[in-house]
């Protein structure tokens, strides 16, 4: 037991003192040319694409030698204008509009359920809602709340208004959604609704402040390009104004269908400037896309409920509204750079240090599928323990004609 133990504490001393020894050695690379064509091409070949990568991409493409702000300061106003003829109704900008200006936020009604002259009161709860059907008062349990329904039950079994089923009363707005609605048709005409949206963004680091509003000599000039533009990627890219029938269809989306379900659309207004043009080359692009679940899910679509009140015969009396439309959505992003030398340094320098990745994959080639009766390694790694006195002759050193001592194996090694 002594004699083991003897035997690991001196394994270990001897450990340490290699280690202790070894820390203070100092390494240095060999120069060491080899002559084969395979090696060569993948070694060339590696160069090119990191360099390729670091020229193309990193400064080209990303512009890392700039110093960029992704977060910049922005302001969203929006209005929606037009109007239609629905049956015997105008409908203007407060009908249909919600709100008719406001933010980042903005929607419009394409089509309404109306419930007319709910009172509060007692009548049968919906069939559709959990345990609503019954066939006596039993089955009801007085001052229940469904959260799923429309009231308080009475504890009473009563005949679904003008059928033969029966189901819970309730205390509610009387007669339910479900039972008296009344639904209008869509409101095609929308479709030439127009909305305008006036966005400002600031980058505060390079003090630059630019609007998606094209620039004119005067506010007379400003409204009268207004008056009469409609935005089009092409023709008309300064123009804030866009038709309601351009964005559906900028989405993929089919107007009518939005006109029966709703939805929710997003407006990107996508900024990427580069600061060292003039600052007037710095222009919004945009993008749409429906952001609210697709019309095949339940709950697809978009649409919310409203109620006017007024009194009928000294009673409070209200008409529910539920309302389906487009809510947009606008949002911002904003990105941008400016030339800058310590990024422009630390890239140069990464892509410098990266190109040794070529020289580390070309070693590991060589060593592992070229050096089969390890000749490469033999030269490859030398340990010097003390300076010679007389030079050591070998017969594959040369000076070649710049003066520089290298091992050529191009001779002698089978490949």
């Amino acid at each position: 037991m002594t004699e083991t133990c003897h035997k690991i504490i001196m394994g270990l001393h001897n450990f340490l003192k290699e280690y202790i020894h070894g820390f203070w050695d100092y390494e240095t690379p060999k120069v060491m040319v080899v002559k084969n064509r395979t090696l060569g091409v993948i070694y060339r070949g590696v160069q090119f694409l990191v360099i390729t990568y670091f020229i193309w991409y990193v400064f080209i493409s990303q512009k890392a030698y700039q110093e960029s702000e992704t977060r910049p300061e922005s302001s969203v106003y929006t209005l929606m204008k037009g109007s239609a003829i629905h049956g015997d109704e105008i409908l203007d900008t407060v009908e249909y509009a919600q709100p008719s200006e406001g933010g980042d936020v903005i929607s419009t009604i394409l089509r309404r359920e109306f419930t007319f002259n709910q009172r509060q009161g007692t009548c049968a709860e919906h069939f559709n809602v959990a345990n609503a059907n019954c066939t006596t008062d039993s089955d009801c349990v007085e001052g229940e709340v469904n959260f799923s329904g429309h009231g308080r039950r009475t504890g009473r079994c009563v005949q679904y208004y003008n059928h033969t089923f029966k189901t819970c009363e309730i205390q509610s707005w009387c007669p339910i959604e479900e039972y008296a609605v009344v639904r209008e048709p869509p409101l095609e005409e929308a479709i030439n609704f127009t909305v305008f949206i006036r966005n400002s963004i600031h980058f505060p680091k390079f003090k630059v402040l630019r609007g998606n509003i094209k620039d004119a000599r005067n506010k007379r000039d400003i409204k009268r390009y207004l008056n009469k533009c409609h935005y089009d990627e092409e023709r008309d890219p300064y123009c804030p104004i866009f038709r309601l029938g351009y964005i559906a269809a900028q989405a993929r989306e089919n107007f009518s269908e939005l006109c029966n379900t709703g939805g929710v659309i997003g407006v990107f207004i996508n900024w990427k400037c580069n600061l060292d043009l003039d600052p007037s080359h710095c222009k919004p692009t945009y993008s749409f896309r429906r952001l609210d679940l697709r019309k095949d899910l339940p709950d697809a679509g978009y649409y919310y409920r409203f109620a006017k009140y007024y009194s009928k015969d000294g009673e409070e009396t209200r008409t529910l509204i539920k309302a389906f439309g487009i809510r947009l959505d606008i949002i911002v992003h904003g990105h941008a750079g400016k030339f800058s030398p310590i990024p422009t340094i630390i890239s140069t320098v990464t892509a410098m240090t990266s190109v040794g990745i070529c020289t580390i994959i070309c070693d590991w080639i060589m060593l592992t599928f070229i050096d089969k009766n390890e000749v490469y390694s033999e030269r490859k790694f030398d340990e010097v323990i003390k300076e010679p006195t007389n030079p050591i002759p070998t017969e594959l050193s040369y000076i070649n004609s710049f003066g520089s001592n290298h091992s050529d194996l191009s001779d002698g090694v089978p490949l």
